[in-house]
């Protein structure tokens, strides 16, 4: 009883002083002054939405009347960078005359392996689009609401899978306090009553 009245005597005395402020040092206003380059913040990664966000504007352009050469490059300036590049290459063909077929192609750059599904998606739906002569918009205007549609799944699997990961932390943290706190006092005095009883 008395070691615990010390260390509350102690934890008391130690807490019960006075916080000093003390004054730090300030950083200059603009990253150069003092000659040191300042960090830069890591990029963000890609907005999950853009993609979706681009194909609602590629459609209601094709919507609006716009040719499809005008309408991809229009859209190609706010697209993300996959997308930009297979819809300013359709563009630029398609203003060219080249076959729809060929322009809808993906550039002979960019690997297979690296090209998403979605803008897959949107190269088949040109192509067919540009073969049976069915209108673009509507089926761009799908492919945007299924985009969305599977960046709300990922963000939810990622969300479910952070809670499954952070189970095994915490287990790890609260196992040990349990068995100290929970399990060994309980023990400590059901051993010291069975020695006190002489059954051993």
């Amino acid at each position: 009883m008395s070691v615990a009245a010390i260390l509350l005597a102690m934890a008391l005395s130690v807490g019960g002083r006075r916080a000093v402020v003390r004054a730090r040092p300030r950083t200059p206003s603009h990253p150069g002054a003092l000659g040191v380059e300042q960090p830069t913040r890591p990029a963000r990664g890609e907005d999950p939405l853009a993609f979706a966000s681009c194909l609602d504007v590629f459609a209601t352009c094709l919507a609006s009347g716009m040719a499809v050469s005008a309408a991809a490059a229009a859209t190609a300036r706010s697209a993300p960078p996959g997308l930009a590049r297979v819809l300013s290459r359709a563009a630029e063909l398609l203003m060219l005359g080249a076959d729809p077929s060929v322009a809808w192609s993906a550039p002979p750059e960019l690997p297979l392996s690296s090209v998403d599904g979605h803008v897959d998606a949107l190269l088949r739906l040109a192509r067919r689009s540009a073969c049976s002569g069915a209108a673009l918009s509507d089926a761009v205007g799908e492919l945007a609401a299924q985009s969305r549609h599977d960046a709300t799944h990922a963000a939810t699997a990622a969300a479910e899978r952070a809670g499954v990961l952070i189970a095994g932390p915490l287990g790890l943290c609260f196992l040990p306090a349990f068995v100290c706190l929970g399990i060994v006092p309980v023990l400590a005095g059901l051993a010291a009553k069975v020695l006190d009883s002489g059954l051993l």
